[in-house]
């Protein structure tokens, strides 16, 4: 740049002394120029070095640019280097990373008191050292580190996630715990730091490490316990219609003993270990083992001073049954553990077995399987073995009592059998007074042909109800059987009402005052809206009685007697006979 500017300057000058010679020429100095030839060569001279000069100027400006042009070129290179040698970094580490030797799992044990620790490699128990970065206090039995070469822990992970599933048998001293794995077989594990703070009881399934011997998680229920229901029912005796006697008899066996042991005790009483409750579906059987559970927790409760609370363990009999050999005893087996591990504490408990019938059949009646025969030894080992149930009752329910073994209905196992039959007209009118009550929406003109009086309302719905039910008139004829010897029989609406049956048609009754208010037609129940609705409830069960096995049939349905060999039905069409083929009971039950 700076030759470019002493170029500059010099041909200023150049041109400037041009400009004087032409000065003086043009101002007519003739002598002069005539004398001075030389000068005039020496101006010619100048003309060239100045062309020259120009042409050199052009030569240094094509310089420059070619001079920012390279110097871009330079910029773009040392960009791709710097990028190439990034590459080459990354590829580096990533072929060190994938040449590198595999790093080692391990399972921390314990800390040494010279600052080393102990863990657990493939089942090899081995003494290690620590980065300087990684803190012994930190680490907690159970979890995962990992070693390097030289078998160190460098890194810190967490609990394994995998494992074996074992059964907690019984917890030891020392952080050890006594499991059951596979096959029955017991083996001694350490407990894991996540399982000295749990609340751990016998029969829980635990995540077991079989390469270090922990025990690091408390897995969710087992089969059994998501087959039992553990809260308390909220159903109180009030909420039971037409079932006085009934409640009497189960409130006898099972409130008593818990209520005034000291009595029991002193006339050498011993308290029953079992009720059944048996009789047709929808009859409130399942209410009152509800019921009982409630009010027993209640009482105690109030004799105590203080809140007791009541276990009601209800066992879903059905779901209990398993395809492969023994879980179905084992899962019988867990719940009454279960029962005895909440009695422990004084807390009553109640076992309802509900469709007492699937699980305890008697032995020797099953066609595709024996399981009963080892299902019910279990069951009666655990009721009446060494072991004695304390605060623990039983309570079965089931439709068909007349296929359970004999073996578990004798006294002293099922001590009390209470027979919750279907409604008669009172028991009736008792449980619509559950459903109809004074608080409902009725129709105003319903309210004034009773002066406003409510509860004189809700009586007339219930007696017009109830006369509807039971009237045994031509429209409520339900069907005709044909007993064995011959003789018939007309059985009406009446003799298969329950109280599932009323609750459904209280429900359709307000389904229809729901539906006319919403299609803006008038508010409020209507004694139509009753009646109606039991013709629909009663229409829905025309074609029910319509089993393959009639005879089979009147047993669930309640009907006691002789054999059924025929039905016809007789309500809402015509009266033609349907023949039903009779199969004997044992050829398929």
């Amino acid at each position: 740049m700076g030759d470019n500017k002493g170029q500059t300057s010099r041909l200023r000058s150049f041109r400037d002394s041009v400009k004087k010679i032409t000065k003086r020429l043009s101002e007519g100095d003739a002598d002069m120029i005539h004398k001075n030839d030389e000068h005039a060569r020496e101006v010619d001279k100048l003309r060239v070095q100045i062309q020259s000069m120009e042409e050199e100027i052009r030569r240094l400006y094509q310089s420059r640019y070619q001079l920012d042009q390279a110097n871009k070129q330079n910029e773009k290179l040392v960009s791709t280097l710097q990028e190439a040698k990034a590459q080459i970094e990354a590829l580096r580490a990533e072929v060190e990373k994938l040449t590198a030797p595999p790093s080692t799992y391990a399972i921390f044990s314990s800390m040494n008191a010279d600052g080393t620790g102990n863990v657990y490699v493939s089942g090899r128990k081995m003494k290690i050292s620590l980065h300087p970065s990684i803190k012994g206090s930190e680490l907690r039995k159970g979890q995962e580190v990992i070693l390097n070469e030289a078998l160190n822990v460098i890194e810190v992970k967490g609990f394994d996630s995998q494992g074996e599933v074992v059964r907690l048998k019984d917890v030891l001293e020392g952080g050890r715990a006594l499991v059951t794995l596979h096959f029955d077989e017991e083996k001694v594990a350490e407990l894991g730091d996540p399982l000295l703070v749990e609340r751990l009881s016998v029969g829980d399934h635990l995540l077991y490490d079989p390469r270090s011997g922990y025990v690091i998680e408390k897995l969710p229920k087992s089969e059994a316990e998501e087959l039992v229901l553990e809260e308390v029912p909220d159903v109180d005796y009030e909420h039971i219609g037409g079932l006085q006697k009934e409640l009497e008899q189960v409130r006898d066996a099972v409130e008593l003993p818990f209520l005034h042991p000291h009595l029991f005790s002193e006339y050498k009483l011993s308290a029953p270990k079992g009720v059944l409750l048996y009789g047709p579906p929808g009859c409130g059987k399942t209410l009152i083992a509800k019921a009982v559970a409630n009010s027993i927790a209640k009482k105690l409760g109030h004799l105590a001073g203080k809140e007791i609370r009541s276990y009601f363990l209800h066992v879903k009999g059905p779901e209990l049954l398993n395809k492969y050999v023994g879980e179905s005893e084992r899962q019988v087996r867990e719940v009454f553990k279960k029962a005895k591990e909440r009695a422990e504490d004084g807390h009553p408990v109640i076992v309802f077995f509900d469709e007492m019938d699937a699980l305890f059949r008697t032995r020797g009646s099953g066609i595709s399987s024996d399981v009963e025969s080892t299902i019910v030894p279990q069951f009666l080992s655990e009721i009446d073995g060494v072991e004695r149930l304390r605060n623990v009752i039983v309570i079965g329910a089931s439709n068909r009592q007349d296929l359970i073994d004999p073996a578990v209905l004798r006294a002293g196992r099922l001590d009390v059998k209470v027979r919750v039959g279907r409604p008669d007209a009172a028991a009736a009118r008792d449980i619509f007074s559950k459903y109809v009550s004074k608080d409902l929406p009725f129709a105003a003109d319903e309210l004034e042909r009773h002066g406003g009086d409510r509860q004189a309302l809700v009586e007339r719905l219930t007696t017009l109800t109830v006369e509807a039910m039971y009237a045994a008139n031509e429209e409520n004829k339900f069907i005709e059987v044909t007993y064995a010897n011959g003789e018939k029989e007309v059985l009406y609406f009446k003799d298969f009402a329950s109280g599932a049956l009323i609750e459904g048609i209280v429900s359709r009754a307000k389904k229809f005052a729901v539906k006319r208010v919403i299609a803006q037609e008038g508010t409020g129940i209507r004694s139509d809206d009753l009646v109606r609705a039991i013709r629909e409830e009663f229409k829905e069960h025309e074609d029910l009685p319509n089993t393959t096995n009639p005879d089979d049939w009147a047993k669930v349905a309640g009907k006691k007697g002789e054999k059924i060999i025929h039905i016809r039905t007789i309500s809402g069409g015509p009266t033609e006979s349907r023949q039903i083929e009779t199969i004997t009971t044992g050829h398929y039950l």
